[in-house]
């Protein structure tokens, strides 16, 4: 204790420690954070008080004029230190993330298709022009009220338009001074006012021909007029017509009763990681030519540094196959196998906590009722995708048809399914089958050979071949003695002589000979 208490006093400067007595313990003093650490003795932290309690001797006490504020300051901190922060309460991100050792928030994907299948895109700085061009599909393309809007509007305006013209004709010729002269030919009859020349305008335009309000022939200038207003009219109809007819049949509606499940899932099927998701058709009228597709959507940077925020990426569902091609009559679960083509072939379920992604499935057909093509959409994130679920089936066979039960389309239940990712499924399948090839081999290697050991059998020398003097041709041409047996095993060898029951069958060849004294 002397021995610290001597250190003590002799690292820290005069001005770092300021004696404080309270209640008969010893000094307190603090540690600013101008103070430079020492090695073994002080502990400063970067929260809380920075006050460090020791038993020493107090140092001699300078006079000092600002003590009285530093008791303040000490206070102040004190008081501070006890106040009881408020704790940050986890999210279920957090929580989430906290299985499997990733503490972060997970923030909400913006989803760039809507479940229902629409599109969150809004275009911005395209030009009206570039609208007012194709005005036919942007008619159809408006929503109900200001579809119907336009539709009353274009009819009104084309009455109103051509009714100021008739007017203005019975007004410029002097009609309306002569209402009440039987002499007098206007060239409307009974035309007495802009009402009136209304009535004649709609008549006209909708060949109601009520028979009151009649064109004369004493006017060449309102003949005119009406061959103009009976072909506009009828243009107008045309359009207006035909815009709300396109709108009314379009197959938009026919996509609401094309469901899609709430949740995708992973699991095995026929031993591989397959993403599966489950669609049904609840009319009866079915789709002709069902084709499905799918698009994962993800931010992706690119070698050379370019970002793409939304990079789409297609998925294979059976096009190789033709399995994308449904017959959609009941509802049919949709299967992704994991391989190597796969933007999934390295996602495990960790993995799959923590990804940012979107997938977009795509279903198009032909309405077999009006024949006009229909397509419907949706989307699933990472967060909507269940590892290890597999679908609750939902057919029965009732008596006579198959009854489907639509209570059971979202319904998911938990499978045995490995967390590793299909990457990792297929290096452990190969290492077990080349671990099976290889001791399957070895196994035949040692019954192919049935007699004494190899090595037990270099050591000894063919008796026949000693009494008939033989040795290698090869060693006779090189002038060498043959010092050891020589094996030949699965290959086709020139036999000059076979002698003695060492021989396998004609699959070992064994030449022994043995040096002459």
């Amino acid at each position: 204790m002397a021995l610290e208490n001597s250190v003590l006093s002799s690292s820290r400067p005069d001005s770092l420690c300021l004696p404080v007595s309270e209640k008969g313990e010893g000094p307190v003093e603090e540690v600013t954070d101008e103070a430079p650490p020492t090695s073994g003795i002080f502990n400063v932290t970067d929260e809380l008080g920075h006050v460090v309690t020791t038993e020493t001797t107090p140092p001699p006490k300078k006079p000092s004029n600002n003590s009285a504020s530093f008791q303040d300051k000490m206070a102040a901190r004190e008081a501070q230190a006890n106040i009881p922060s408020a704790k940050k309460v986890p999210g279920a991100g957090q929580e989430r993330g906290s299985r499997f050792g990733w503490g972060r928030n997970k923030r909400k994907r913006q989803r760039y298709v809507e479940k229902n299948g629409r599109c969150n895109v809004t275009h911005g700085n395209t030009g009206t022009y570039r609208y007012l061009t194709d005005i036919f599909t942007t008619l159809v393309d408006l929503n109900w009220r200001c579809s119907l809007f336009v539709f009353v509007m274009a009819y009104a305006v084309t009455w109103l338009f051509f009714g100021a013209i008739w007017y203005l004709i019975a007004y410029l010729r002097g009609d309306l001074d002569h209402l009440e002269d039987e002499t007098w030919t206007p060239c409307v009859n009974n035309l007495n006012g802009f009402i009136s020349a209304f009535l004649f305008s709609i008549e006209t335009e909708t060949t109601i021909g009520y028979g009151h309000r009649v064109i004369t022939d004493q006017c060449p200038v309102g003949t005119m007029l009406l061959l103009l207003q009976a072909i506009l009219g009828s243009m107008v109809n045309a359009f207006m017509v035909g815009c709300m007819f396109v709108k009314i049949s379009q197959p938009n509606k026919r996509a609401e009763t094309l469901v899609f499940s709430r949740h995708a899932v992973i699991s095995l099927r026929d031993d591989r990681l397959c993403l599966m998701f489950r669609v049904g058709d609840l009319r009866s009228s079915h789709i002709v030519g069902a084709n499905m597709r799918a698009k994962l959507i993800k931010s992706k940077q690119t070698q050379e540094g370019e970002f793409i925020p939304l990079d789409q990426t297609d998925i294979s569902v059976g096009f190789e196959t033709g399995d994308d091609r449904l017959f959609l009559v009941s509802p049919l679960v949709i299967s992704h196998e994991i391989d190597a083509q796969s933007p999934f072939w390295d996602m495990s379920q960790a993995q799959l906590e923590k990804d940012d992604f979107e997938m977009v499935v795509i279903l198009e057909g032909m309405v077999e009722a009006t024949g006009m093509t229909c397509q419907a959409r949706s989307s699933y994130l990472a967060e909507e995708v269940n590892w290890g679920h597999r679908f609750s089936p939902m057919m029965l066979l009732a008596e006579g048809f198959f009854d489907i039960d639509y209570g059971a389309f979202h319904h998911t239940f938990e499978v045995d399914t490995p967390s590793c990712s299909a990457h990792e499924l297929a290096l452990a399948a190969a290492r077990r089958e080349a671990h099976l090839y290889w001791s399957i081999s070895s196994r035949l290697d040692e019954e192919k050979w049935e007699g004494p050991p190899l090595a037990e059998q270099s050591g000894k020398t063919s008796d026949t071949d000693l009494a008939n003097g033989k040795t290698s041709d090869t060693d006779l041409a090189n002038g060498k003695e043959d010092d050891g047996p020589t094996f030949i095993v699965g290959g086709v060898t020139e036999v000059l002589d076979q002698s003695g029951p060492g021989e396998q069958n004609g699959s070992v060849t064994t030449d022994q000979s043995e040096s002459e004294a």
